[in-house]
């Protein structure tokens, strides 16, 4: 056997359940560092709640003095239908289902059945449309002629709505990372300069810097300076996550991408996590499917996926953002 033949589509609850719930909830939508909504109804609608401050009256009478009620904040994401497609000549392909097959210690390479083959399948579409879909909702662009042009993504949203005051990029621009000491002094600008609504939230848990890879290495490289036991542990085996009084970086991974476009190539910015989000959903329009089949005219096997995804910052003015011109 040099090349797989055997159609396959998914719709419906196998389209959810094989493909993309396992991309979008539990570990996986945790690495993504964001909100994930996942087939919310159709138009998505977000929202940010605030408490009611100062509920607390004095007891006189009977009577209801209750007030107005909460605060929030609300956006509808414009889902837009997009596609992914893969392909592969049938050897190129073989090969790469074999290798994750391969790479399993309970499988039986001399008796592979139609799961097995499959779930390779399944893996190696996954992985890429996954990448995809995560670059996407940073450095999506609608009004690019090419690149990761199907839906706008964060950096678009909060280069063009953010309060002019919340770019705070001075000490960005003079910083000299030769003396890794300095992201100290970005982070500190950032978190001084925040909003008090998003210096609040702190207690909440979900605030976070994210960042480009090279000041994620700047931190890396100043906690590695200090003097202790465990530093000199975390520089041989490495760090799982990295955190500043409490706040964690996210390394966003953008190197390969932002080259192409024109966002700021080194950024970071700080703000909670649920204000930035992804919705994806693949029940509500008709034709959302993932399909793989083999092309006999070309000797290629092909992958297609159809969906629908955006993404939105729900508050430009809980986002504090910093940048290298």
């Amino acid at each position: 056997m040099s090349f797989l033949e055997s159609a396959k589509q998914y719709t419906g609850s196998d389209l959810e359940n094989i493909f993309f719930r396992p991309m979008l909830s539990g570990p996986s939508a945790l690495d993504l560092g964001v909100r994930v909504l996942y087939n919310m109804p159709v138009p998505t609608t977000i929202q940010l709640w605030e408490g009611q401050q100062n509920i607390l009256q004095k007891y006189t009478a009977a009577g209801w003095t209750g007030g107005a009620a909460a605060n929030k904040l609300q956006k509808t994401i414009n889902l837009g239908r997009v596609k992914a497609e893969l392909g592969f000549s049938a050897a190129d392909y073989f090969s790469l289902v074999y290798e994750k097959i391969a790479a399993r210690a309970d499988v039986n390479m001399d008796d592979l059945t139609g799961t097995e083959l499959e779930q390779a399948e399944t893996a190696l579409f996954k992985q890429a449309l996954a990448e995809s879909i995560r670059a996407t909702m940073w450095v999506g662009d609608t009004s690019a002629a090419s690149g990761y042009n199907t839906f706008d993504g964060f950096l678009k949203t909060i280069k063009a709505g953010a309060v002019q005051e919340k770019f705070y990029n001075a000490v960005y621009q003079e910083a000299d990372f030769s003396d890794p000491a300095k992201i100290v002094t970005i982070l500190d600008d950032l978190w001084l300069n925040a909003a008090e609504r998003i210096q609040d939230m702190k207690a909440q848990g979900q605030l976070a810097f994210f960042v480009t890879s090279d000041l994620y290495y700047a931190y890396e490289k100043y906690l590695d300076s200090k003097s202790a036991d465990a530093a000199y542990l975390a520089t041989s085996e490495g760090r799982p996550s990295l955190a500043y009084h409490g706040i964690p970086l996210v390394d966003v991974r953008l190197g390969a991408y932002l080259g192409d476009t024109s966002f700021h190539k080194s950024f970071c910015l700080l703000t909670d996590r649920r204000n930035l989000v992804l919705a994806v959903n693949t029940s509500d329009f008709p034709g959302n499917e993932v399909r793989m089949w083999y092309n006999p005219d070309l000797m290629e096997n092909r992958q297609r996926a159809v969906f629908m995804a955006g993404c939105e910052v729900l508050d430009e003015k809980m986002v504090t953002y910093a940048y290298r011109a």
